[in-house]
């Protein structure tokens, strides 16, 4: 291929790639520039320009003295250190059940888990809200019918249940898409290299750890990453169901709040960009400290 050749095909393929790329610097790289920008300022929401005054790192270090923040940040760590394995494990476990299925009932197990996925999640934000329901939620009907509980619980409202209630929707709405990748993976799986280890005398499990696993390291870690990401950006079910109240206040919806809803003081805009900086850099170093382990493996 000529060299003036190529530099059209070249060019031609930037031109394709021209929308996608000014959508994306439009809405991803310069907002994230401007977030870090103002997290070095007092900006607020009553400023036209919404740039305030800089004041170096002093949003940083007030954000590990503010108690809102810190209870906020040990509610998202516990969220992603219960459901990102939770997910993982049992995703895995039940696309290992069904992926040597018939294609009809293989069909209907993945339509039924990832149903929840496509579902609008104020849908099924207001299901849920019903089931928890204190007064003639579903919950409360079941556990007093078979005598669990004498009387009824206020899983919302009391800081003991409503975190878990949380984290249990977000489990049941983030596992339809990893089942379905690991369907895939496993269906990918050398088959050769499978009964090759039967024949030296390895069990089911032997092979699966031996054999499969190593194949669906890269599924693996995709899952790992995305739901880790999803995990820490959990805001939607906070906002429609408890608005962060009865100790389920997140990094994500108190950024919102601080940004959105205490405008009338100065300086929460650049100090809920702080929070928006500093929540980035653990979900960066989560990904890369995932990426790291499963190179190591």
């Amino acid at each position: 291929m000529s060299r003036a050749l190529q530099r059209r095909e070249n060019i031609a393929g930037y031109l394709f790639m021209l929308p996608s790329l000014i959508f994306f610097a439009g809405f991803v790289i310069i907002p994230m520039f401007i977030c870090i920008l103002t997290s070095l300022t007092d900006a607020n929401m009553h400023d036209k320009a919404m740039l305030g005054n800089f004041i170096g790192l002093k949003n940083f270090v007030e954000l590990w003295q503010d108690a809102d923040f810190l209870e906020a940040l040990r509610n998202t760590f516990l969220i992603v250190i219960v459901s990102v394995p939770a997910v993982c494990a049992f995703s895995l476990w039940v696309g290992s059940a069904i992926y040597k299925m018939h294609s009809a009932a293989l069909s209907a197990f993945r339509c039924i888990f990832y149903l929840p996925v496509v579902t609008g999640s104020v849908a099924v934000t207001v299901v849920w809200k019903w089931m928890y329901n204190n007064y003639y939620g579903i919950f409360n009907y079941v556990l007093k019918g078979v005598g669990v509980i004498d009387k009824n619980i206020n899983w919302l409202g009391d800081s003991k249940y409503a975190l878990w209630c949380i984290i249990l929707i977000l489990f049941t709405t983030s596992v339809g898409q990893p089942i379905v990748l690991y369907v895939s993976a496993l269906g990918n799986v050398d088959q050769t290299l499978v009964e090759a280890a039967e024949v030296d005398g390895a069990t089911d499990m032997q092979a699966f750890w031996r054999v499969k696993w190593p194949q669906m390291m890269p599924t693996t870690l995709y899952i790992l990453v995305i739901t880790t990401i999803n995990s820490f950006q959990c805001f939607a079910l906070i906002q429609l169901l408890t608005s962060g109240g009865s100790g389920t206040n997140t990094v994500m919806y108190y950024i919102y709040y601080t940004a959105f809803k205490l405008t009338e003081q100065s300086g929460h805009f650049g100090y809920a960009n702080a929070m928006g900086v500093i929540l980035a850099i653990f979900i960066g170093a989560l990904s890369a400290l995932q990426f790291k382990l499963a190179e190591e493996k």
